[in-house]
């Protein structure tokens, strides 16, 4: 479906959770000349109503709500355009191709899907319709981001041979995964897919090429019951209302959030979920300790690593090429409180309890024979990963122009994807894992 000329795009939001709140304020607040919010569809209705009375909050009326289980109806009959998919990863491919069918384009968070057969319904169902799939990669528009793709584009390093990427998740941001229903392999994809399908998209963006073979190593070493050998263990399953947790610098305090505390705490009626768990408890299938090397098309490596257990949270990045070195430096937060452990940091949390980043940001050029130069990047902020949330919404809903190209495509999700995928299979085979062998692109 369309929208006749001049009239806004019709919006619904599927999966109502955190994530949600940034693009529903995005579309009520921020873009409500060109967009507009007409549903939303969740298997929990306590967590639409939240977001139904947090639109009063925002002067916009509430907005019929579905069970997810009649998603397709809702297409129908609120003569949706565009589709929001913020739903559990592993549901996305499900509401992307019941939409793609039914006439709607979708926007959907990352990873676009969770493993390679149903990335492949989502890449077929996007032929068959003609539709368009765009995942929300906003790293993309992060400043700092985009100034490199400038640079590598302008052949600022020369051509490109090795990167180098290391990326840290302090012990409150990482922590986080090994709470909720991320801690599951089955749901998440592990964090080679749900994370780091940003950093690998980004690799493949700065580089404009696409990833050919993949080597990895990954173990679980420090969450779940791994707790007890490292001397963090606690005898609780969830933290709300268990005296064991009050002194864990690992539980969240759900009851200390307002939003958390509406739209998991207070929706647990509805599903059981508990967004609070024990990260040192049994069941986690996840990794968070995983090392990457990749082979690109235009013949460059990289080497990456996630540490989701680091005393401080941030990056770096090295690009090195045949005229000098790019160094991007990120620090996030320096440390972790333990008063603070117990909370989110903001990129954990989204809209009006999104909280500023800390830390600094450095992006260094060396070329060779000269002295290095700071590069000044304009626009980068403290607020919404580096000012990518708004600039990303900006493009997506706003009809701004994107000389950059970073509206991420389906392929481009499947790209990002793949990267993680084919780690993942190594991890368990121990052997390189050819990316052609995972999926048919084109």
């Amino acid at each position: 479906m369309s929208p006749p000329p001049g009239s806004r795009a019709r919006h619904a939001v599927v999966g109502t959770g955190a994530r949600a709140e940034m693009f529903v304020r995005a579309l009520v607040h921020d873009h409500a000349d060109t967009a507009e919010l007409v549903a939303f569809a969740d298997v929990n209705q306590a967590r639409m109503d939240a977001h139904n009375r947090w639109l009063g909050e925002l002067g916009h009326p509430p907005v019929p709500t579905y069970h997810a289980g009649d998603f397709a109806a809702m297409l129908v009959k609120e003569r949706v355009d565009v589709v929001l998919v913020t739903s559990v990863d592993v549901t996305h491919d499900e509401y992307v191709v019941a939409a793609l069918d039914a006439g709607c384009d979708v926007v959907t968070e990352k990873p676009m899907t969770v493993d390679a057969p149903r990335c492949q319904r989502i890449l077929d169902a996007v032929r068959r319709t003609g539709r368009r799939v765009t995942v929300a990669f906003n790293y993309r528009y992060n400043p700092l981001h985009e100034q490199v793709r400038r640079l590598l584009a302008d052949g600022a390093v020369g051509e490109v041979g090795s990167v180098h990427f290391e990326w840290l998740l302090d012990v409150r941001h990482g922590a986080d995964y090994f709470r909720r229903w991320h801690r599951d392999k089955a749901s998440s994809g592990g964090l080679m897919v749900h994370k780091a399908s940003h950093h690998f998209d980004l690799v493949n963006w700065w580089l404009d090429a696409t990833p050919v073979e993949v080597y990895a190593a990954g173990r679980l070493f420090f969450y779940g019951e791994n707790g007890r050998r490292h001397g963090y263990s606690r005898d609780y399953d969830r933290a709300h209302g268990s005296p064991a947790a009050a002194d864990d610098p690992f539980a969240l305090r759900m009851a200390e959030h307002p939003r958390l505390r509406e739209l998991y705490l207070d929706a647990e009626r509805d599903d059981g979920y508990h967004r609070d768990r024990n990260v040192f408890a049994p069941g986690v299938t996840i990794e968070d300790d995983m090392a990457v090397l990749a082979r690109y098309s235009t013949g460059a490596t990289m080497t990456y690593h996630l540490t989701a257990y680091a005393p401080w949270e941030g990056y770096r990045v090295m690009v090195n090429g045949s005229r000098g070195r790019l160094e991007l430096e990120v620090t996030e937060s320096e440390f972790v409180s333990p008063a603070a452990a117990g909370a989110l940091k903001g990129a954990a949390l989204h809209g009006t309890e999104a909280a500023a980043e800390g830390g600094a940001a450095t992006l260094t050029l060396r070329p060779f024979w000269e002295p290095p130069r700071q590069i000044a990047v304009e626009g980068y902020t403290r607020q919404g990963h580096g000012g990518a949330d708004a600039r990303m919404t900006q493009v997506i809903f706003g009809g701004v122009t994107d000389p950059l190209h970073r509206a991420a495509t389906a392929r481009d999700g499947a790209l990002a994807l793949l990267t993680g995928l084919a780690a993942n299979r190594s991890f368990d085979t121990g052997a390189p894992v050819r990316v052609a062998d995972l999926l048919t692109l084109d």
